[in-house]
């Protein structure tokens, strides 16, 4: 059975940093299956970051803000966030490809005020 579970969200103040985590389960681990997206109300959800081999995907809006990385004996991915802004704010979401199946974490909520 598949888990992800994600966690670091909070309340944090335009500027702040925070750092997520996102711990799996129940698949062979690859940090190029995994990803990072978000969802704020009203819109739709959006990739945030991904790697891919030799390469790593940022949304443009966080391009210089966020770094994506892992650890494939733990399971555990991570997305470090800096000089986080109001509109950052969004349930933040681990997804896992597994063939070709998509997997969602819970979601942990990051909320920056200003």
């Amino acid at each position: 059975q598949v888990q992800l579970g994600e966690s670091g969200g909070g309340l944090v103040q335009a500027g702040g940093s925070l750092r997520l985590s996102c711990a799996a389960s129940g698949i062979v681990f690859s940090i190029y299956n995994m990803g990072w997206y978000r969802q704020a109300p009203g819109k739709q959800r959006e990739l945030v970051a991904r790697a891919t081999i030799g390469n790593t995907e940022y949304v443009d809006s966080m391009k210089g803000r966020c770094t994506i990385s892992g650890d494939n004996a733990s399971k555990m991915i991570y997305l470090q966030m800096s000089s986080l802004k109001p509109e950052d704010t969004a349930v933040y979401y681990c997804r896992a490809v597994v063939g070709t199946k998509i997997y969602w974490g819970q979601g942990t909520q990051v909320t920056v005020s200003s």
